[in-house]
């Protein structure tokens, strides 16, 4: 009897080793291996259609992510901010956004990684007048009222031209509004001006509303944005974060490829005629490509800026943020 109590010792001993063992071999899970047992990937996007609509509706992340049984969910935005602060409470993953609210998210300490560039800014950032107006330069703004969102790129874009203006902020009334507020305070007349990005840019100058005071390519600012990752998601899963590039990447091949259906689609979409969306695409087209040291070194200027008129607490150093592996792997 006390054999078999020995034997019997040895033999669970046995199968625990063994367990441990297959455990540590599959990668510390007991799943059978897979290590995206349960994982759901968060895609941010600023309002819906576009590029972004077709890929949704071809539901092209939903089946690459699938094969490795992973599921996608999207989240709509208005503008950048937003999307940085759901990053920053970890209900995002993914998300495009401009220039501006990637440095205040960079000074508050969230944890993220700019993955590609998406714009190259030259054009789709503007600061737009009413058609009949009679302003001239940046410098006519002063004592008026401009309608911005506050923390985005055109909200950076404005505040340094008004500097290079020699505009104090508190010689202008700024009114703080997302998009869907500013479109209707810009049409009855409520603001003299707007800070904005595209498509509001060419929706309001093809259709005649509104016509450009400055952009960047004028005033020699540049307005990129930018692919970026949760910090954490990234470090655990840098294989995901290649994959989003290369689905994103299909989509605007898709687009080159398909110029036509991709203008009728996105003009239905909007309820627009497809010259505006002509426009749209010439002044704010997308690209997919590594970030370039000149485009890296715009930034830590927008950084600089914002730190001295204090629109951000600390100085920081933004090429800390970049990390141009995934997009390179995406690219091959």
């Amino acid at each position: 009897m006390k054999s078999f109590k020995i034997w019997a010792a040895i033999l669970i001993v046995a199968v625990l080793v063994a367990g441990c063992a297959n455990t540590e071999k599959s990668g510390g899970d007991n799943t059978g291996g897979n290590k995206y047992e349960g994982l759901t990937v968060r895609l941010g996007v600023q309002g819906s259609g576009g590029l972004n609509g077709k890929a949704r509706e071809a539901k092209w992340y939903e089946d690459e992510f699938g094969k490795l049984g992973v599921k996608v969910e999207w989240a709509e935005f208005q503008s950048g901010p937003p999307m940085t602060e759901a990053i920053a409470s970890n209900h995002l993953d993914f998300a495009g956004l401009g220039n501006m609210p990637i440095v205040a998210a960079q000074a508050a300490d969230i944890p993220f990684k700019v993955i590609s560039q998406l714009l190259e800014g030259k054009n789709n950032v503007a600061i737009i007048i009413p058609n009949n107006s009679t302003l001239k330069t940046v410098g006519d703004l002063k004592g008026k009222k401009i309608a911005v969102a506050k923390g985005s790129n055109a909200y950076n874009f404005l505040y340094r031209g008004l500097a290079e203006a020699g505009i104090k902020d508190s010689e202008v009334q700024i009114i703080q509004l997302q998009p869907d507020e500013a479109q209707p305070a810009f049409e009855t007349g409520a603001v003299d001006a707007w800070a904005t990005w595209d498509p509001y840019i060419t929706l309001n100058t093809l259709t005649g509303k509104a016509k450009v005071l400055t952009d960047g390519e004028q005033l020699g600012v540049l307005s990129p944005s930018f692919q970026i990752v949760r910090k954490d998601f990234a470090d655990k899963y840098p294989e995901l974060v290649t994959l989003y590039l290369k689905v994103f990447e299909k989509a605007r091949l898709w687009e080159d490829q398909n110029l036509d259906e991709a203008l009728n689609r996105y003009a239905t979409e909007r309820k627009v005629p497809v010259e505006v969306i002509k426009g749209t695409i010439v002044r704010s087209k997308t690209i997919n490509t590594p970030v370039s040291d000149a485009i890296i070194a715009e930034q830590q200027k927008t950084a600089d800026f914002q730190f001295e008129i204090g629109n951000i607490r600390k100085k920081i150093n933004v090429s800390d943020v970049f990390d141009n592996q995934y997009v390179e792997e995406a690219l091959k």
